[in-house]
C-alpha cells in the first residue's frame, strides 16, 4: 500500500468532495481520483459513497478515520512540537477563531498583549468551521494546524484542553431604512410578513438558530449565509431582519437592534488546546490573554451595553 495515499483519503473525508481535497493539497481532481482508488485496491473495500452532494464515508471509510485520526493529529502537530522545544513565554503560537471573535474581540486588545509578550509572535487564523453552530464535524480536527482555538460550541473529540470562556449574544438588526419602510416589531407575532436574513438550514437549532426557525414559518426569507458579515452587509443595504452577534450589530451606525438576546439567545464560547501543548509557558500565556480579552468585553459580549435607538415617526399619508 502507498502509505501516501492516506493523506489524499483523509483530505476527502475532511472535504467531502474531491475539488475540496484538491484545494487543500495543491493537486488536482484526477488525481485525487486516482489516489483514493488506489487506496480501495489495496484494501479491497469501497471507503466513499459517490452522492450528488459529495462524497460520503461508508462503514469501512469510518473504521478507516477511526484509525487515521490519531496518527493524522501527531504528525501534523510534530513542526510545533519541536518549534516548542526549550521555549519559555517566547516564540509563535497559531490561534483559530471565527471572524467576529477575531476582529471584534482578539484584533483590538494585541496592543496590551504585545507590551506584555514582545518575543512572543501571535498568528490569528480565521477559520469557518469554528463559528459554525452545533457540534464539531466528525473529520476536521480544529486543533489539527494550530495551537489554540475559540469555538462557538462545545467540542466532542479530541484529547484537548477544554474551557468554557463566555456566551456570544445574538440580536436582530436591521437597518433604520427598512424599519421605516416596512414598520418596528414589537413582539415575535409582528415578525409576519418580514424579510429575514438568516443561517443556512444545516445549522443546529440552537439558541438564535433554533429562534430563526421558529420566526421565518411566518416570514419571508430574504437571505441565508453562514458569513456573519454578509448577513450584516445584506441588512445594511434593507434587505430585512438580520440575527447577528451583539458584539458586531450594537456598535454598528447603520443597523438598529430590534430585538436582543433575551429574545434571540446565545452560544457557548469554548476554549481549546491540546493537553501537552497548554502546559507550554508561551501556549499558556496566549490562553491567559483570551481569557482576559472575553472578561473585558463579556457586557459587548453578552449584549448588555447598547444605544437604544429611536426611529422618527412614520410618515401617515394624506387622506
Amino acid at each position: 500500500m502507498n502509505w501516501d495515499d492516506l493523506r489524499f483519503f483523509l483530505a476527502v473525508a475532511a472535504a467531502g468532495s474531491l475539488s475540496g481535497a484538491g484545494q487543500q493539497l495543491g493537486v488536482n481532481t484526477t488525481t485525487v481520483l486516482r489516489r483514493v482508488a488506489s487506496l480501495e485496491d489495496d484494501l479491497g473495500a469501497r471507503l466513499f459513497e459517490r452522492e450528488r452532494t459529495g462524497y460520503r464515508l461508508t462503514a469501512a471509510g469510518e473504521k478507516l478515520v477511526e484509525a487515521l485520526e490519531p496518527v493524522d493529529r501527531r504528525l501534523s502537530a510534530l513542526p510545533r512540537d519541536f518549534a516548542a522545544a526549550g521555549e519559555g513565554a517566547e516564540g509563535a503560537v497559531r490561534i483559530a477563531a471565527g471572524e467576529v471573535i477575531a476582529s471584534t474581540l482578539l484584533a483590538v486588545e494585541l496592543s496590551a498583549f504585545r507590551d506584555a509578550h514582545p518575543g512572543l509572535e501571535l498568528e490569528i487564523v480565521t477559520d469557518p468551521r469554528l463559528s459554525a453552530i452545533g457540534q464539531a464535524p466528525r473529520i476536521g480536527n480544529p486543533l489539527k494546524d494550530v495551537d489554540v482555538a475559540l469555538r462557538l460550541a462545545r467540542p466532542t473529540q479530541g484529547d484537548m484542553l477544554m474551557r468554557k470562556v463566555g456566551d456570544m449574544a445574538y440580536g436582530l438588526y436591521a437597518s433604520p431604512a427598512y424599519l421605516e419602510a416596512r414598520g418596528r416589531p414589537g413582539q415575535m407575532q409582528d415578525i409576519a410578513g418580514h424579510d429575514l436574513i438568516g443561517f443556512p438550514r444545516s445549522e443546529t437549532p440552537l439558541g438564535p438558530v433554533w429562534w430563526f426557525s421558529r420566526a421565518e414559518k411566518s416570514a419571508r426569507i430574504a437571505l441565508r449565509s453562514s458569513s456573519v458579515e454578509a448577513r450584516a452587509t445584506a441588512a445594511r443595504a434593507n434587505l430585512g431582519l438580520a440575527a447577528l452577534p451583539c458584539i458586531l450589530g450594537d456598535v454598528d451606525s447603520r443597523l438598529v437592534r430590534v430585538f436582543g438576546p433575551d429574545v434571540l439567545g446565545a452560544l457557548e464560547m469554548w476554549l481549546m488546546a491540546r493537553n501537552d501543548l497548554a502546559q507550554l509557558a508561551h501556549v499558556r500565556a496566549v490562553m491567559e490573554f483570551v481569557v482576559d480579552a472575553v472578561k473585558r468585553h463579556r457586557a459587548k459580549l453578552e449584549g448588555r451595553e447598547h444605544d437604544v435607538r429611536e426611529l422618527l415617526p412614520r410618515p401617515h399619508p394624506n387622506h
